[in-house]
Protein backbone atom coordinates (compact mmCIF):
# COMPACT_ATOMS: atom_id res chain seq x y z
CA UNK A 1 0.00 0.00 0.00
CA UNK A 2 1.39 2.95 -0.87
CA UNK A 3 1.04 6.77 0.04
CA UNK A 4 -0.75 9.49 -1.19
CA UNK A 5 1.78 11.56 -2.98
CA UNK A 6 1.80 15.49 -3.61
CA UNK A 7 0.94 14.80 -7.44
CA UNK A 8 -1.90 12.78 -6.54
CA UNK A 9 -3.25 15.72 -3.89
CA UNK A 10 -2.95 18.12 -6.60
CA UNK A 11 -4.56 15.60 -9.10
CA UNK A 12 -7.92 15.92 -6.90
CA UNK A 13 -8.21 19.70 -7.44
CA UNK A 14 -7.93 18.66 -11.69
CA UNK A 15 -10.63 16.09 -11.08
CA UNK A 16 -13.29 18.37 -9.06
CA UNK A 17 -12.30 15.24 -6.45
CA UNK A 18 -12.54 16.58 -2.41
CA UNK A 19 -10.19 16.48 0.10
CA UNK A 20 -10.33 15.68 3.33
CA UNK A 21 -7.81 16.54 5.85
CA UNK A 22 -7.59 16.21 9.72
CA UNK A 23 -4.67 16.29 12.63
CA UNK A 24 -3.38 13.21 14.25
CA UNK A 25 -0.95 13.68 16.98
CA UNK A 26 -0.53 10.11 17.59
CA UNK A 27 -0.28 6.16 16.07
CA UNK A 28 -3.62 4.98 17.54
CA UNK A 29 -5.88 7.40 15.85
CA UNK A 30 -3.73 7.65 12.73
CA UNK A 31 -4.80 3.65 12.50
CA UNK A 32 -8.36 5.01 13.06
CA UNK A 33 -8.21 7.83 10.46
CA UNK A 34 -6.65 5.57 7.37
CA UNK A 35 -9.28 3.22 8.47
CA UNK A 36 -11.89 5.92 7.50
CA UNK A 37 -10.03 6.63 4.46
CA UNK A 38 -9.46 10.12 4.42
CA UNK A 39 -6.29 11.18 2.13
CA UNK A 40 -4.36 13.46 4.13
CA UNK A 41 -3.31 13.68 7.93
CA UNK A 42 -1.86 17.16 9.45
CA UNK A 43 0.11 17.01 12.50
CA UNK A 44 -0.79 20.27 13.42
CA UNK A 45 0.68 22.48 16.53
CA UNK A 46 -2.95 22.64 17.76
CA UNK A 47 -1.65 19.84 19.85
CA UNK A 48 -0.56 22.44 22.11
CA UNK A 49 -4.09 23.05 23.27
CA UNK A 50 -5.85 19.85 22.38
CA UNK A 51 -3.16 17.76 23.94
CA UNK A 52 -0.70 19.96 25.85
CA UNK A 53 -3.71 21.74 27.22
CA UNK A 54 -1.80 25.53 26.63
CA UNK A 55 -3.98 28.52 25.86
CA UNK A 56 -2.53 29.25 21.94
CA UNK A 57 0.05 27.33 20.14
CA UNK A 58 3.07 29.38 20.45
CA UNK A 59 4.98 27.50 23.05
CA UNK A 60 4.90 24.22 20.67
CA UNK A 61 8.84 23.65 20.01
CA UNK A 62 10.34 21.48 17.10
CA UNK A 63 11.12 18.56 19.63
CA UNK A 64 7.60 17.95 20.74
CA UNK A 65 6.28 18.07 16.56
CA UNK A 66 9.15 16.16 15.22
CA UNK A 67 8.15 13.69 18.57
CA UNK A 68 3.93 13.54 17.38
CA UNK A 69 5.29 13.60 13.32
CA UNK A 70 7.34 10.27 13.82
CA UNK A 71 4.57 8.54 15.86
CA UNK A 72 1.87 9.42 13.08
CA UNK A 73 4.53 8.60 9.84
CA UNK A 74 5.19 5.51 11.26
CA UNK A 75 2.05 4.70 11.80
CA UNK A 76 0.78 6.18 8.65
CA UNK A 77 0.46 3.52 5.60
CA UNK A 78 -1.41 5.56 3.08
CA UNK A 79 -2.43 8.43 3.90
CA UNK A 80 -0.03 12.24 2.92
CA UNK A 81 1.59 13.44 6.16
CA UNK A 82 2.07 17.23 6.96
CA UNK A 83 4.54 18.26 9.43
CA UNK A 84 3.18 22.02 11.13
CA UNK A 85 6.02 24.15 11.58
CA UNK A 86 5.83 25.34 15.08
CA UNK A 87 6.50 29.28 15.93
CA UNK A 88 10.11 30.07 15.14
CA UNK A 89 11.08 27.40 13.46
CA UNK A 90 10.88 29.43 10.25
CA UNK A 91 10.35 32.66 11.16
CA UNK A 92 14.22 33.73 11.98
CA UNK A 93 15.90 32.92 8.36
CA UNK A 94 15.93 31.39 5.47
CA UNK A 95 18.61 29.09 6.17
CA UNK A 96 16.92 27.76 9.70
CA UNK A 97 13.76 27.01 7.60
CA UNK A 98 15.36 24.95 5.50
CA UNK A 99 16.80 23.27 8.01
CA UNK A 100 14.46 22.60 10.44
CA UNK A 101 11.57 21.91 7.45
CA UNK A 102 14.30 18.87 6.51
CA UNK A 103 13.78 17.77 10.08
CA UNK A 104 10.24 17.26 9.63
CA UNK A 105 10.65 14.96 5.94
CA UNK A 106 13.67 13.03 8.43
CA UNK A 107 11.02 12.33 10.74
CA UNK A 108 8.89 10.57 8.44
CA UNK A 109 6.74 13.60 6.82
CA UNK A 110 5.77 14.40 3.19
CA UNK A 111 5.82 17.69 3.52
CA UNK A 112 5.89 21.08 5.79
CA UNK A 113 2.83 23.71 6.81
CA UNK A 114 3.95 27.69 7.15
CA UNK A 115 1.34 29.95 7.90
CA UNK A 116 1.72 33.50 5.99
CA UNK A 117 2.12 35.47 2.70
CA UNK A 118 4.57 37.34 1.33
CA UNK A 119 6.85 37.74 5.01
CA UNK A 120 7.43 33.80 3.70
CA UNK A 121 7.93 33.91 0.04
CA UNK A 122 11.71 33.22 0.30
CA UNK A 123 11.29 30.52 2.90
CA UNK A 124 8.82 28.88 0.51
CA UNK A 125 10.89 29.64 -2.44
CA UNK A 126 14.04 27.85 -0.34
CA UNK A 127 12.22 24.97 0.70
CA UNK A 128 10.78 24.06 -2.43
CA UNK A 129 13.69 24.35 -4.02
CA UNK A 130 15.37 21.83 -2.22
CA UNK A 131 12.54 19.35 -2.83
CA UNK A 132 10.59 20.17 0.52
CA UNK A 133 7.06 20.46 -0.21
CA UNK A 134 5.46 23.08 1.36
CA UNK A 135 1.96 24.00 2.26
CA UNK A 136 0.76 27.58 2.92
CA UNK A 137 -1.88 28.82 5.15
CA UNK A 138 -3.64 32.11 4.87
CA UNK A 139 -6.45 34.08 6.96
CA UNK A 140 -6.31 33.65 10.50
CA UNK A 141 -3.49 32.41 11.33
CA UNK A 142 -3.00 30.68 15.14
CA UNK A 143 0.77 31.53 15.79
CA UNK A 144 0.21 35.78 14.68
CA UNK A 145 -2.69 35.43 17.28
CA UNK A 146 -1.20 38.26 19.33
CA UNK A 147 -0.63 40.95 16.96
CA UNK A 148 -3.95 40.09 15.05
CA UNK A 149 -5.87 40.44 18.55
CA UNK A 150 -7.46 37.06 18.84
CA UNK A 151 -9.03 33.96 16.86
CA UNK A 152 -11.68 36.05 14.93
CA UNK A 153 -12.73 35.90 11.26
CA UNK A 154 -10.01 37.81 8.57
CA UNK A 155 -10.58 39.17 4.96
CA UNK A 156 -14.36 40.65 5.19
CA UNK A 157 -12.89 44.35 4.50
CA UNK A 158 -12.33 44.35 0.85
CA UNK A 159 -8.54 45.64 0.87
CA UNK A 160 -7.49 43.10 3.81
CA UNK A 161 -9.40 40.25 1.14
CA UNK A 162 -7.30 41.63 -1.82
CA UNK A 163 -4.16 41.42 0.66
CA UNK A 164 -5.48 37.63 1.24
CA UNK A 165 -5.73 36.76 -2.71
CA UNK A 166 -2.71 38.61 -3.91
CA UNK A 167 -0.89 36.50 -1.08
CA UNK A 168 -2.19 33.20 -2.40
CA UNK A 169 -1.06 33.32 -5.71
CA UNK A 170 2.36 34.90 -4.74
CA UNK A 171 2.75 31.69 -2.13
CA UNK A 172 1.60 29.23 -5.58
CA UNK A 173 4.21 31.47 -7.76
CA UNK A 174 6.60 30.66 -4.84
CA UNK A 175 6.28 26.88 -5.56
CA UNK A 176 3.90 25.84 -2.34
CA UNK A 177 1.74 22.35 -3.19
CA UNK A 178 -1.72 23.98 -1.56
CA UNK A 179 -2.73 26.20 0.85
CA UNK A 180 -4.86 26.32 4.04
CA UNK A 181 -7.86 29.27 4.24
CA UNK A 182 -8.61 29.85 7.67
CA UNK A 183 -11.28 31.45 8.80
CA UNK A 184 -12.21 33.57 5.63
CA UNK A 185 -15.58 34.29 4.25
CA UNK A 186 -16.89 31.75 1.74
CA UNK A 187 -17.22 34.30 -1.00
CA UNK A 188 -13.43 35.17 -0.74
CA UNK A 189 -12.22 31.53 -0.40
CA UNK A 190 -14.30 30.54 -3.41
CA UNK A 191 -12.28 33.26 -5.31
CA UNK A 192 -9.25 32.02 -4.55
CA UNK A 193 -9.76 28.22 -5.41
CA UNK A 194 -11.13 29.33 -8.74
CA UNK A 195 -7.73 31.10 -9.21
CA UNK A 196 -5.70 28.82 -7.93
CA UNK A 197 -4.21 25.65 -9.89
CA UNK A 198 -3.10 24.08 -6.41
CA UNK A 199 -5.40 23.15 -4.35
CA UNK A 200 -7.30 25.10 -1.49
CA UNK A 201 -8.21 23.15 1.97
CA UNK A 202 -10.38 25.30 4.32
CA UNK A 203 -11.42 25.58 7.71
CA UNK A 204 -14.29 27.85 8.42
CA UNK A 205 -14.06 28.65 5.04
CA UNK A 206 -16.98 27.49 3.31
CA UNK A 207 -17.90 24.45 0.65
CA UNK A 208 -16.09 26.72 -2.02
CA UNK A 209 -12.48 25.04 -1.45
CA UNK A 210 -11.11 22.15 -2.39
CA UNK A 211 -10.96 20.39 0.53
CA UNK A 212 -11.36 20.61 4.38
CA UNK A 213 -9.46 20.78 7.44
CA UNK A 214 -10.39 20.12 11.00
CA UNK A 215 -8.81 18.89 14.43
CA UNK A 216 -9.53 15.47 14.70
CA UNK A 217 -10.58 16.22 18.67
CA UNK A 218 -13.32 18.67 17.50
CA UNK A 219 -14.60 15.93 14.77
CA UNK A 220 -14.64 13.30 17.88
CA UNK A 221 -16.18 15.26 20.57
CA UNK A 222 -13.58 15.10 22.95
CA UNK A 223 -12.66 18.67 23.37
CA UNK A 224 -15.38 21.41 24.23
CA UNK A 225 -13.11 24.05 26.04
CA UNK A 226 -14.40 26.28 22.97
CA UNK A 227 -15.73 25.39 20.13
CA UNK A 228 -16.10 27.59 16.77
CA UNK A 229 -18.26 28.02 14.38
CA UNK A 230 -17.02 25.79 12.17
CA UNK A 231 -16.66 22.93 14.11
CA UNK A 232 -19.14 20.39 13.35
CA UNK A 233 -18.83 17.35 15.88
CA UNK A 234 -19.82 14.22 14.42
CA UNK A 235 -19.33 12.24 17.77
CA UNK A 236 -19.79 13.45 21.30
CA UNK A 237 -16.80 10.78 22.40
CA UNK A 238 -15.51 12.81 25.48
CA UNK A 239 -19.55 12.03 27.14
CA UNK A 240 -18.90 7.90 26.21
CA UNK A 241 -15.36 8.52 28.26
CA UNK A 242 -17.18 10.22 31.21
CA UNK A 243 -19.59 7.46 31.31
CA UNK A 244 -17.34 4.49 31.17
CA UNK A 245 -15.07 6.09 33.34
CA UNK A 246 -18.04 6.61 35.91
CA UNK A 247 -18.83 3.14 35.52
CA UNK A 248 -15.56 1.73 36.59
CA UNK A 249 -15.23 3.46 39.40
CA UNK A 250 -18.32 1.94 40.25
CA UNK A 251 -17.81 -0.64 40.14
CA UNK A 252 -14.43 -1.11 41.80
CA UNK A 253 -16.07 0.48 44.66
CA UNK A 254 -18.85 -1.89 45.29
CA UNK A 255 -16.78 -4.70 44.35
CA UNK A 256 -18.20 -5.22 41.32
CA UNK A 257 -14.88 -5.39 39.13
CA UNK A 258 -13.15 -7.33 39.03
CA UNK A 259 -15.39 -10.35 38.29
CA UNK A 260 -14.70 -14.42 37.83
CA UNK A 261 -14.52 -13.54 34.39
CA UNK A 262 -11.71 -10.98 34.70
CA UNK A 263 -9.40 -12.63 37.21
CA UNK A 264 -7.15 -15.93 37.05
CA UNK A 265 -7.53 -19.17 38.47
Amino acid sequence: MSHLTIPEFQQYKKEGKKITVVTAYDALFTKIVEQAGLEIILVGDSLGMVVQGKSNTLSVTMEEMLYHTRMVSQAAQRALVIGDMPFLSYQVSVEESVKNAGRFLQAGAAAVKIEGGLPVLDRVEAMTGFGIPVMGHLGMTPQSVNQSGGYKVRGKEQAEADKILHEAKALETAGACGVVLECVPSVLAKTITEELKIPTIGIGAGKGCDGQVLVLYDVLGLFDDFVPKFVKPYAYLKADALQALTRYKEEVECGKFPSDAESYH
